[in-house]
């Protein structure tokens, strides 16, 4: 089949993100003057390199708007465990409302950025905001540099994140998710102009 997205597809629902998956998902943790503030976001990957750099997309809500007042945000990586609570983040709450509290998700600090921080996560990216960009329609894109880094000790095997200790969760279609259960390793080949 083939559709045009202004057009409409003509099925149950649309197949836009299932096509674009598996989708890392961007715990996205904020603080402002309204308190602090949890959500998940599937539009959400590393951008950039050196320095290392992040970004989330979605609608303009309280993530965003606490991003932009306060000028940070982290990320909390998704592991299988916190699959629930992760969830339970994406319920739109009134404005004000901790989701760290409401879900009971245990709350950390960050060291190098004034926001919390989910205590357990895997990883965390303290992130800086960079830039806000309009997006075609009514969402808009979130850049941010990354400037600290947590790693959970029992996520680390012979000086690597090992995938494995925590399964990252990852969004499909729908209301489909999966999981990081095998990794293959694949070596870049050489380049021929330095043989």
């Amino acid at each position: 089949m083939f559709y045009r997205p202004a057009e409409g597809h003509g099925l149950p629902h649309s197949p836009f993100s299932a096509i674009v998956s598996p989708r890392p998902i961007g715990w996205i943790s904020t603080r402002a003057s309204t308190g602090d503030n949890l959500a998940p976001y599937s539009f959400f990957n590393a951008v950039g390199y050196t320095p290392p750099q992040v970004m989330f997309a979605g609608d303009y809500r309280d993530s965003m708007a606490n991003a932009m007042e306060s000028g940070v945000f982290a990320v909390n990586i998704v592991g299988e465990a916190a699959l629930e609570a992760m969830n339970a983040t994406s319920a739109r709450f009134p404005r004000g409302t901790d989701e760290f509290l409401a879900a009971g998700v245990a709350k950390a600090e960050c060291v190098a950025i004034d926001c919390p921080r989910v205590d357990d996560a895997p990883a965390t990216l303290e992130c800086r905001v960079v830039k806000l960009v309009d997006l075609i329609g009514p969402e808009k894109l979130l850049l941010g540099e990354v400037v600290g880094i947590h790693l959970r000790d029992d996520c680390l095997v012979d000086g690597r994140l090992d995938p494995a200790r925590y399964h990252p969760a990852a969004r499909l279609g729908y209301h489909d998710y999966t999981f990081v259960r095998e990794v293959r390793e694949l070596r870049r080949p050489k380049d021929p102009a330095q043989e």
